[in-house]
């Protein structure tokens, strides 16, 4: 589908038409990522002159890395539920119902075809180099002019100027900037936090970014003997003794904490906790899958199972369910040894192990680094930007999206929606 015959496609024959006879506008994006590149498209298909600088070698480094290699970039399922902002309300008003598929038809006429897996969004050939590919090769295509290597320092404005200072000395003058740098996670595929820095001196306030879908840590003395266990499991995320948020789904067990989708979905809010100087702990139940919820269901789930599996000790009929790494940290934990039989401990004991089975708690003392994480939770609040527009209301011709600002979102394609949109948005109104 061609997206000027598309029912949105007027839009951008309207602003063709009120720019005719104006002074074509120098546009550099900074950063080709996931939000710089879909924003020099919308700019460049608008008949805008556009340029991006990117630090690597190529546009669209994280993009390769993302959903394992595969690109997870879109997700059926679409609650505001999976993101987190300071500024809910604007997130919402972002990702509209018009936007979202005003971006899907996008994909579609640069030949992006959908392999959906359980509501989560893949490029048909199962390689997320298919979207990176895409991506550049449209954005050629409309003559966008990319320079890559580049490394920015700083960028300065001057009258209805912008003095772009790069590090090689080779500086550049825009009329309108887009800020699509990404935040401070994963610096391996260029992310420095320069973003912050150039946001910071057009007077934005900064909240402090802090890594989000990333591993936890913590403090025990069993890590090293759980390492390696994978589990199917429900987590209970608590703060300061209240429960904050719940995920299910598999855990890894790590000798410094845990790892998995589950726990990425809650490490944002746990780093914001902790840099608060809040408790944060979470709740492992082991057998969620077998729908055991309390000590009492547990009890009477693990006595009948003795009694049908005749002549065997405690761990023996745990091994059975779990694994057997875990079962001996679980037996540990309670008190107990495995040679013990379940007839032959008293009901405190037989609740202490339901307890650890289902209701394991582990403190958390902190998050993996930005060198692990995939995305930051804080940035610019949404409140200091126009978001129908995506310009800067603390410096006209500056426009911010991407990673860089307040908003965070699940695994799954929900980061990735945020780049796409927040950049279409730019690059359809910049001016």
């Amino acid at each position: 589908m061609n997206i000027f015959s598309s029912k949105f496609g007027k839009i951008f024959i309207v602003l063709n038409i009120l720019k005719r006879g104006k002074e074509m506008k120098n546009i550099v994006i900074i950063g080709g990522g996931a939000s710089g590149l879909v924003a020099a498209i919308f700019a460049a298909k608008s008949g805008k002159k556009v340029c991006i600088i990117e630090k690597n070698n190529v546009c669209g480094k994280k993009i390769l890395a993302t959903g394992n290699g595969r690109c997870n970039y879109w997700n059926e399922e679409q609650s505001i539920l999976h993101y987190r902002s300071n500024n809910i309300d604007l997130v919402k008003e972002v990702l509209s119902n018009k936007n979202k598929e005003m971006i899907l038809e996008f994909f579609e006429e640069i030949g992006i075809l959908p392999k959906i897996k359980n509501g989560y969004y893949y490029p048909f050939s199962n390689q997320a180099i298919t979207m990176q590919k895409a991506l550049v090769l449209e954005a050629e295509k409309l003559n966008i002019d990319i320079k890559t290597n580049m490394i920015i320092k700083d960028i300065k404005n001057i009258g209805d100027k912008f003095i772009i200072l790069t590090e090689d000395g080779a500086n550049m003058e825009a009329d309108r900037i887009i800020l699509a740098t990404g935040s401070k996670a994963a610096p391996k595929t260029g992310s420095d936090g320069i973003g912050y820095k150039i946001s910071k001196n057009f007077n934005h306030s900064i909240i402090n970014p802090l890594p989000a879908l990333v591993q936890l840590k913590a403090k025990e003395s069993f890590l090293k003997q759980w390492e390696g266990v994978r589990a199917d499991v429900a987590i209970t995320l608590i703060e300061n003794n209240k429960k904050l948020a719940e995920e299910k789904g598999e855990i890894q067990l790590t000798n410094y904490g845990v790892s998995g989708i589950c726990i990425f979905n809650l490490s944002g809010r746990v780093a914001r906790g902790l840099a608060d100087g809040k408790k944060e702990k979470i709740k492992i139940n082991f057998l969620d899958g077998l729908d055991i919820k309390s000590e009492a269901e547990f009890v009477r789930w693990f006595t009948l199972r003795n009694q049908n599996i005749k002549n065997r000790t405690i761990g023996e009929l745990l091994e059975g369910v779990l694994n057997y790494k875990l079962v001996n940290v679980l037996l540990k934990r309670a008190k107990l040894n495995d040679k013990d039989k379940w007839n032959e401990i008293d009901e405190k004991s037989k609740i202490k192990l339901a307890k650890n089975v289902i209701k394991f708690d582990l403190d958390i003392i902190g998050t993996n680094s930005f060198d692990k994480a995939q995305v930051c939770s804080g940035g610019i609040p949404l409140n200091e930007i126009d978001i129908k527009t995506m310009e800067s209301k603390k410096q006209k011709g500056l426009y911010i999206v991407g990673e860089l600002l307040d908003v965070d979102g699940d695994c799954g394609g929900y980061n990735l929606e945020w780049a796409w949109i927040t950049g279409m948005i730019a690059g359809i109104n910049v001016e």
